[in-house]
């Protein structure tokens, strides 16, 4: 809408009105309506009309006006100089900004000045390291549409029939991947890449089509449309073959050249050149992301299980990633997420980690100079993209070197290792030709370069030597002019000769009336002063040309050597994107045994079997702020014993934190990591799913136990026999008899037909009946102790079911009032009702018989006289219950 309003602003202004730089700025404004044009003029960079309104509201600068006649201008700037942080706070509140960047010296200028936009700085395209977040990824995506199954899945509905390819890229670091599937595989996928703007084709009435928007609304993502054309096959793929100098994308591992994810990457590609008016060379081929070799964690166990986020604050703190993340390097930072978003299902792959980690655990003394070292490691990934994208710094390229020197440090200490060299070869591998690439960018710029070109000396002394001569012409034209001087006093024999500058007529020689005889041929008059005049000679007028102009002709050739340099290291990132690669995950390897070792944690054996089974089991994230508090658990799955565990007890009892503590440690294993147990046999999981916790999606118009059922749909319609399943408090969104009904029949399912591991923690103690009746549940409950009156939770998990639910005793640990309390005691003796036990289920062929979840109200008054507590109720109680259980059997009576 805003971008909209700029339009017609500037459309009802009578372009004879417009002064030339007004209507060149209408000229590219057409050309970017969807984007805060920044208009270089001279220091500042200006918007006008709706966008400078935009700009003054957004960035809180002021906003003024171009002209103050009939019609006045809207008008705001901010300063060239200081533009990346304002691009920072644009690009934060959701906007895309155009670069109109002036294109030659004003100075020089014959007429307008020439102005080009140079690039669109939209979310998904930012490289600049002060606009990124060092730790997180940056991801752009395109989402295109594949056609339907020739047999629709019936479990998947209609979303599971139809196929979709997507395409994601960051462009910081020149990570490429494309993907094929289902919609909802591809929007889970999306879920977990979290990209900051999305790619789509617009559709012929304009309007985002139902499911983009729904992505925009989960996922907090820009949106950003395309001409349907751009992302047909034909266009798409020519792009491609374009870009990256290919007739056909065998190599890059797509086998058939109509495949629907070259569409999408395709139409990246384009949107990247685009935007960014640069040849972008370190950008790697796109490569097809096999999800089946990895588990997968939809966006609802992400959240869920807190493993990026905390659902509470949305804070890295209290997150799996806070609990973990010992690295010390922006890359290992990034690797260790990916790691553990996407974990492994490939068990050689698993374990060469794991032995990776070892050999870093089983020598501390190289553990810790590794990560000492590795501090001075700067972001190589992310310092390459900036290079390939012509916006990397002096101080950038100092930073690289400085970087690639460190490690060819940490190599030496590698190759001291047992079996270093196998765990990275590819950093090994590389560091020769990362050596060559420090000692270039060593030899070429100043040991402490400048943040900007335009502030000179940039380039080292002695490199070249015209720069050299202009740099000293710049510092030492007094001693050149003092030494002129002298040769002209000796050559003329004039001792009162001297050679002078104003800013009105430059150097001149000047010399007194009374030696007018003495004047040399060569001399010419400049002007006449009182008692003298004043001279110029041929090598004088020179010397002046070269000194006048040395400081802009010295800038002018530092950045053409500098674009030498920059333009060398371009031709080939690949070096630097494999060490960057290598470093990162060196960095997350010793992380992950920093951590091992700080927190004691075990190496799990993975295994392709289906038993799970953890000795002393503890929480990653609640250990940590416990400390000696937290209380381990074991927790156990064999290969053909009971699948669907029941754990019933108390709230605050551990009941939560232990079926997350099994999730967790399970998607640890599978990254590669050190688990917090004593011992752990993990058989390696396709997917883990959860539910657990509640909200509302108000904006969706789902209701909280509409969003439970939603998502308990979906593990019921995707988990398989080797997924893991966790599920907290199922049913309690309704009434107790529906949440108890939906419960049982829940279990039932998931325990006999799909078979999966799961971890049932429930309220409703009728359910622990199931175990008696099939072989596939067995019951777990919550130690809890009592003692005069009052409960302590031990928060171990033992075999058994629990007894009773002891939510008075929580309420009351909860500070709920006293009065509150012994009433709640009152009505619970008087509503005590008795759930029957459900006949025995019938053969699967059979329909399955009704169950009597409630018997005769002979049989509630006998319960309800069972539950009174004679040695504690008073006479009064004693009377109001015999009159409710009269009342009781009367009414059976009368029915």
């Amino acid at each position: 809408m805003t971008q909209e309003l700029s339009q017609d602003s500037i459309a009802s202004v009578d372009p004879a009105q417009l002064t030339p730089a007004m209507r060149q700025y209408q000229q590219y404004k057409a050309q970017y309506p969807d984007a805060v044009l920044f208009f270089r003029m001279g220091d500042f960079y200006e918007t006008f009309y709706e966008d400078a309104r935009t700009a003054a509201r957004v960035l809180g600068v002021a906003l003024t006006s171009r002209s103050k006649g009939e019609n006045p201008v809207p008008m705001a700037g901010v300063p060239f100089h200081a533009v990346e942080s304002y691009l920072q706070r644009m690009i934060t509140a959701g906007y895309k900004v155009a670069i109109c960047e002036q294109m030659e010296d004003p100075k020089e200028a014959k007429g307008l000045i020439k102005r080009e936009v140079v690039r669109l700085v939209t979310p998904g395209t930012i490289t600049e390291e002060a606009l990124l977040d060092n730790r997180e990824e940056n991801f752009i995506a395109a989402l295109v549409p594949a056609g339907h199954e020739a047999t629709p899945l019936p479990a998947g509905g209609k979303d599971y029939a139809q196929l979709a390819a997507i395409a994601w890229c960051e462009l910081s670091t020149g990570k490429f991947l494309t993907m094929n599937g289902p919609l909802v595989a591809c929007h889970e996928e999306l879920a977990r890449i979290r990209p900051r703007e999305l790619i789509y084709a617009e559709p012929p009435d304009h309007r985002v089509p139902e499911d983009i928007a729904r992505l925009r609304e989960t996922l907090g993502l820009t949106l950003t449309s395309r001409p349907a054309w751009q992302l047909e096959l034909h266009h798409a793929t020519g792009t491609l073959r374009t870009h990256y100098g290919v007739a056909g994308f065998d190599g890059f591992g797509y086998h058939n050249d109509k495949d629907a994810a070259l569409r999408a990457a395709g139409a990246l590609v384009g949107y990247l050149h685009e935007t960014q008016k640069a040849s972008l060379e370190h950008l790697r081929p796109p490569q097809p992301f096999v999800r089946s070799g990895h588990l997968v964690i939809d966006q609802t166990s992400l959240r869920a299980l807190e493993v990026l986020r905390t659902i509470r604050g949305n804070s890295v703190d209290g997150s799996l990633v806070g609990a973990l993340d010992q690295t010390v390097t922006p890359m290992g930072a990034r690797l260790l997420k990916n790691w553990l978003c996407y974990p492994l299902r490939d068990l050689a792959a698993i374990r060469a980690r794991q032995d990776a980690i070892a050999t870093l655990l089983d020598n501390e003394h190289a553990l810790t100079q590794l990560r000492m070292v590795l501090r001075d490691c700067t972001d190589i990934e992310r310092i390459t993209a900036r290079i390939c994208c012509r916006r990397a710094s002096p101080r950038d390229l100092n930073a690289l070197a400085r970087s690639l020197e460190t490690l060819v440090a940490v190599a030496g200490l590698l190759k001291s290792l047992p079996a270093g060299a196998e765990h990275w070869p590819q950093l090994l591998e590389q560091v020769p030709g990362g050596r060559r690439i420090a000692e270039t960018i060593r030899a070429t710029l100043a040991d402490d370069p400048p943040a900007h070109l335009r502030d000179g000396n940039a380039i080292r002394d002695g490199f070249n030597p015209e720069l050299d001569r202009l740099r000293t012409l710049g510092r030492d034209s007094r001693t050149w002019l003092a030494e002129y001087q002298s040769k002209l006093v000796a050559e003329t024999g004039i001792n009162s000769l001297k050679v002078g500058y104003n800013k009105v007529f430059g150097f001149y020689i000047e010399i007194t009336h009374a030696h007018a005889a003495k004047i040399p041929a060569t001399f010419t008059r400049k002007q006449t002063v009182k008692n003298a005049e004043r001279y110029i000679t041929p090598e004088l007028k020179q010397y002046e040309a070269d000194v006048l102009t040395a400081q802009e002709r010295s800038i002018a050739l530092e950045q053409e050597l500098y674009e030498g340099l920059r333009s060398g290291l371009a031709r080939d990132p690949g070096t630097l994107q494999q060490l960057a690669e290598a470093a990162a995950a060196l960095d997350v390897g010793a992380g992950l045994a920093y951590q091992a070792r700080l927190r004691h944690y075990c190496r799990p054996e993975v295994t392709a079997t289906r038993e799970l089974r953890i000795v002393d089991g503890r929480h990653p994230v609640v250990e940590q702020m416990l400390q000696e508090k937290f209380v381990p658990n074991d927790a156990a799955f064999t290969a053909d014993g009971p699948t669907l565990q029941l754990i019933t007890g108390p709230n605050m009892a551990g009941k939560s934190t232990y079926i997350r503590q099994v999730a967790l440690l399970t998607l640890m294993a599978q990254a590669g990591s050190f688990v917090p147990a004593k011992e752990a046999t993990l058989g390696v999981v396709d997917r883990i799913f959860t539910r657990v916790g509640a909200s509302d999606d108000l904006a969706g118009g789902q209701s909280t136990f509409m969003v439970e059922m939603t998502e308990t749909a979906s593990i019921l319609l995707h988990a398989g026999e080797s997924s893991l399943v966790i599920l907290d408090e199922i049913g309690r969104g309704t009434s107790t008899l529906d949440g108890l009904a939906l419960a049982w029949a829940i279990a039932e399912y998931l325990a006999d037909t799909t078979g999966c591991r799961t971890l049932f923690a429930t309220h409703y103690h009728e359910l622990t009946d199931l175990a008696e009746s099939s072989t596939k549940v067995v019951n777990y409950n919550v130690l809890v102790r009592e003692w005069e009156d009052q409960v302590v939770f031990m928060h171990r998990i033992v075999p058994g079911q629990a007894d009773k639910s002891y939510g008075i005793h929580v309420a009351k640990l909860a500070g709920v009032p006293r009065s509150v309390i012994q009433r709640a005691r009152a009505l619970l003796n008087q509503l005590v009702v008795h759930v029957g036990k459900p006949r025995p289920r019938a053969a699967a062929t059979q329909v399955p018989p009704q169950i009597s979840l409630f018997d005769s109200h002979q049989q509630q008054a006998i319960a309800q006289l069972r539950a009174l507590d004679m040695n504690r109720i008073s006479p009064m109680q004693a009377w109001e219950a015999l009159k409710t259980l009269q009342a009781l059997l009367e009414e059976q009576k009368g029915g």
